[in-house]
């Protein structure tokens, strides 16, 4: 029977565990649903660009309150899950604050200072709230901001209020434990906040508060298995990856756009006077569609985007489309491409790895052509954005679709390219007009 608390906290784990790698491994085959482009040049810079974005939150403190407050709740839930290592080991092995006689009195500076940063993520998180839901700030007010991301954002903040009273709860309740000299709770770790708690509990019994300290202790570590299960069909899922992301963020120089290789081919054919245009190559293999339409024309880079949104909203209050009234959202794109490569993955595993066209597009289902066309592509969006997102690459992609693929572009874009192509100028003057103006008086 003595075994029976570790066999059991070795099943939750490895049912927790387990689940968390099924979704990773869900989550890694959707993003490889994209096409391929190489991000591995020049990894020192993208070392670099990881280091500081993802780990050191450069960007997020260009608005200092809120950005303050993350790096508050990011090094506190990084640090304070350092004490899952012990939780883990006491759980397998049956044993009670495992590292505390090798740390000797380092172990009550980490204690100390996982209480402190717990304290202050309480402080944080509900600043946050009242950020969201009493202040009412504007990005966060949006209309893509309505329904499960609202409901989603919250419930994150009162999981990680709970995750830490109840870490504080089970501090002070072994603290108390320790005073009475409780057999296996050695006298170990210092206190400094949940000391202020023990209060709630000191007309508890020994035999009580080792039951609540017990209650406490499994409760805390179901509670951070569930959240790490939880991340997979949360915006919160950049916690994992930001990493990744900001390391194959995009480097080029802003307002540089790809070239289609297809069309770049085609021009060179129109400008080479001893090309064949009427020649055929066996080899060549037919050009791939134009453009994105729906996500599986995406490449892998672009899908990582999505699912790392965190749905802050700095890229559409940064956005100038958005400020005077237009229906563009670059929040809202990225959302929408999740959400429909969430609906085309969960296709292709019930069908065998084989999509079955469900009859929708992420164009016109989820995007529509308004929302594109009201981009200025000024890059303010791909600045902004604290891990390195770039809405505008699946905005233009999903243009070229629009343009090359169905001719459906805004009437003043068919005229200037319609003189472009036959006055070779914007402008609806004959080439022979152009210098007219000269002579006039």
């Amino acid at each position: 029977m003595e075994l029976m608390p570790n066999f059991l906290f070795f099943i939750i784990l490895s049912i927790g565990i387990g689940f968390f790698v099924l979704n990773i491994k869900k989550l890694i085959c959707n993003i490889k649903l994209g096409k391929d482009i190489d991000r591995y040049d020049n990894k020192s810079e993208r070392w670099k660009n990881m280091i500081l974005l993802a780990l050191g939150q450069t960007k997020m403190i260009h608005r200092p309150i809120s950005g303050v407050l993350h790096v508050v709740v990011y090094v506190g839930f990084i640090l304070i899950n350092v004490e899952l290592l012990e939780i883990v080991t006491d759980g397998i092995l049956g044993t009670h604050r495992v590292f505390a006689p090798f740390m000797g009195s380092f172990y009550n500076f980490l204690t100390a200072t996982f209480e402190i940063l717990a304290f202050l993520v309480i402080i944080s998180v509900v600043v946050f709230w009242i950020r969201r839901n009493m202040i009412k700030i504007k990005r966060f007010m949006n209309p893509e901001m309505k329904g499960w991301p609202k409901y989603d954002a919250d419930v994150i903040l009162y999981f990680e209020i709970v995750l830490m009273f109840l870490f504080l709860s089970m501090n002070a309740t072994d603290s108390l434990l320790q005073d009475l000299n409780t057999p296996n709770y050695i006298n170990a770790g210092s206190f400094p906040i949940s000391k202020y708690l023990q209060p709630l509990f000191n007309d508890f019994s020994q035999s009580n508060l080792i039951i609540l300290e017990r209650v406490f202790w499994w409760l805390h570590i179901i509670g951070i298995l569930i959240f790490a299960n939880y991340l997979y069909y949360s915006k919160h899922l950049h916690i994992l990856l930001a990493f990744p992301n900001t390391f194959f963020a995009n480097l080029d120089s802003k307002g540089r756009f790809k070239n289609n290789s297809n069309v770049t081919k085609e021009v060179k054919l129109m400008l080479d006077p001893n090309a064949d245009p009427y020649a055929v190559n066996s080899s060549d293999s037919p050009p791939e569609k134009f453009g994105v339409s729906d996500v599986i024309d995406m490449n892998w880079v672009q899908l990582l985007n999505a699912y790392s949104c965190t749905e802050c909203g700095r890229c559409t209050s940064e956005c100038p489309a958005n400020q005077t009234g237009k229906k563009l959202s670059p929040r809202k794109i990225m959302m929408d491409t999740r959400d429909r490569l969430t609906e085309v993955g969960d296709n292709y595993r019930i069908n065998n790895k084989k999509f079955i066209p469900d009859g929708k597009e992420l164009l016109n289902d989820y995007i529509s052509p308004e929302e594109l066309w009201a981009c200025t592509s000024c890059n303010a969006c791909v600045e902004a954005c604290p891990i390195g997102i770039d809405p505008l690459s699946i905005i233009m992609d999903m243009r070229q679709y629009l343009v090359m693929e169905q001719s459906s572009a805004p009437g003043d874009l068919n005229n200037m390219m319609g003189n472009i192509e036959n006055n070779g100028a914007p402008w609806p003057f004959n080439n022979q007009d152009r210098l007219l103006w000269a002579n006039e008086n």
